[in-house]
């Protein structure tokens, strides 16, 4: 009986002293930082020093990528582990579907308190079920460090394992955030991209100050850990989110729009100062959490755990890496501007779904973008970099190692024939994986949105019709071949064409806005209204601001 009762014991100590050992998981974010513009990942006028040091300290990725290039998106297929057209949550400010699970519902059960504070960007609330520590006071989104501290003190009284994000707001614009009076902007080296123009230099050095301030909050977080005694025990991962809002990164599926920092930090495990270039993703974070918190894997998500790249088991981890990016919906965007990307590690395909249209966000609004038009005038170069970043053909291919900044399209050499084909088919099998229809998931982007979402029935009409004039009818101007998406308030009919883009519907109300797009080739087209006032419509289409009828 003796004898029963030690093995006992002893198998109970075991569990609870395994259980004691399970590793914290602080996962720090930024917000619209380009990798290499940190000073670890080569950047000589950046000032990262604590950043820096978590590198020496720990494991460097030189090959991590996200799934799409801004926010919302980003966000979500970190938490949920699943690409962002699967989830629901593909274009910005958006919600995934209800069906999705995220990190909270995977690690709680494993005995892990789960907790974010600062920028959250996710939704709705009950697919994201993590303790929220808040954010700091003022405008920005950052991160609250004193209720960090405060449930650092409580985790590690309680002796209960967490995973904690810190979610910056940093760099992210406005930037007004950081000493700039550290950086001497007439020295700093722009990158090749820029046209060196004063207001550039200006918006680049600012920026610069705001990735040091960020790099303070990396060493605060750093610093509480310590104080609590916890760093010892607590994996620390930093990662940089997309590009910056300057031209060819955020927005865009370029190299600098999807490529991001990461950097593991495992005191007792991962060899401190080693470079791994494995292929990683966002998707692998929530399947890496799920087995350092000693569940077992989960075949439903698109990632898979890096534990055994952290360990040095593996040096490789994927063979492929994809992006998407929808314009529909985001500040200044085209009205529609699909685009979808993999990698291989050194080959970048991109295909520009739309690219007949011209592509806009944010940095056209910009005082930086408008002295770099003005300078196109005078200037070839300027003039090249603008026509690239606004026009952009329909296939892009490029080398990532030779050709960081996406510059030189080798998509029409012979030479990369294969390469091209590889890439092509591989991306288009993983649209069809995913449920991505291209054009139309495009097109149905406002159906994730929930301060756009129209709960009616949408018309999807992608055929492209001549111009029509009809007797009796309103007519309207499309200045290019393209979707036009109409709106209706109310519960009326609207026809282009003869064709119905809006059907009747009694349950709509004044206060409902509906929508339906149609392809319409360049001229006059007739639009007929039933049930409801032409004042009650408005339009949008390439190179057409939304518009009263």
């Amino acid at each position: 009986m003796k004898f029963t009762f030690n093995i006992l014991f002893f198998l109970l100590w075991t569990f609870y002293s395994s259980a004691q050992r399970k590793p914290n998981i602080v996962f720090m974010l930024a917000d619209d930082c380009t990798s290499w513009d940190i000073g670890v990942y080569g950047n000589k006028d950046s000032k990262t020093p604590a950043i820096d040091q978590l590198a020496e300290d720990g494991m460097m990725f030189t090959k991590c990528y996200q799934s799409a290039p801004m926010c919302s998106p980003t966000r979500q297929n970190l938490l949920t582990g699943l690409y962002p057209v699967k989830s629901g949550a593909y274009p910005n400010h958006t919600n995934v579907n209800t069906n999705v699970k995220s990190v909270a519902q995977y690690l709680k059960p494993l005995g892990y308190k789960v907790a974010l504070s600062g920028k959250r960007h996710y939704g709705p609330s009950d697919n994201f079920p993590l303790e929220y520590l808040g954010k700091a006071t003022g405008q920005d989104a950052d991160p609250n460090f004193d209720n960090i501290d405060a449930f650092l003190n409580e985790t590690s009284k309680k002796e209960q394992p967490f995973c904690l994000f810190i979610t910056s707001n940093q760099p992210h614009t406005p930037w007004n955030k950081g000493d700039t009076t550290l950086f001497d902007k007439a020295k700093l080296k722009l990158p090749p991209i820029y046209p060196d123009l004063p207001k550039t230099r200006s918006a680049y050095r600012d920026y610069l100050a705001e990735i040091n301030y960020l790099d303070g909050q990396v060493a605060r977080a750093l610093s509480l850990l310590e104080k609590y005694k916890l760093d010892e025990n607590t994996i620390f991962v930093f990662a940089s989110e997309q590009g910056n809002a300057l031209p060819f990164a955020k927005w865009t599926c370029y190299n600098a729009g999807l490529r991001s920092a990461l950097i593991v930090k495992w005191p007792g495990v991962v060899k401190p100062g080693s470079v791994s270039d494995a292929l990683v993703e966002y998707s692998d974070i929530v399947p890496t959490f799920i087995e350092l918190a000693g569940g077992s894997p989960l075949t439903r998500l698109d990632g898979k755990s890096i534990v055994p790249v952290l360990t040095q088991q593996k040096k490789e981890h994927r063979k492929y890496t994809y992006g998407e990016m929808t314009t529909r919906g985001i500040i200044n965007g085209s009205d529609y501007y699909p685009i979808r990307s993999i990698s291989n590690g050194r080959y970048r395909y991109i295909f520009n779904i739309s690219s007949e249209v011209a592509f806009s966000n944010w940095v056209f609004t910009e005082p930086f973008f408008k002295e770099w038009e003005a300078d196109a005038k005078v200037n070839s170069n300027t003039s090249k970099l603008v026509k690239k970043y606004r026009y952009r053909p329909a296939e892009e291919l490029f080398d990532d190692d030779i050709d960081p900044y996406n510059q030189n399209n080798l998509a029409d050499d012979p030479k990369y024939f294969k390469v091209k084909e590889e890439l092509r088919k591989q991306l288009h099998e993983w649209m069809e994986g995913n449920g991505d229809k291209g054009i139309i998931t495009e097109l149905l982007a406002s159906e994730h949105m929930p301060a756009k979402r129209s709960g009616f029935p949408i018309v999807i009409d992608t055929t492209k019709y001549q111009s029509k004039i009809m007797k009796s009818a309103r007519h309207i101007n499309v200045p290019v071949d393209g979707y036009y998406t109409f709106y209706l308030s109310g519960k009326g009919n609207l026809e282009v064409n003869g064709r119905v883009v809006i059907p009747l519907n009694p349950k709509a109300t004044s206060n409902t806005e509906r929508y339906g797009v149609i392809g319409l080739k360049k001229g006059t087209h007739s639009i007929v209204i039933d049930n409801s006032l032409p004042d009650a419509v408005r339009w949008s289409g390439p190179e057409t601001i939304l518009s009263n009828l």
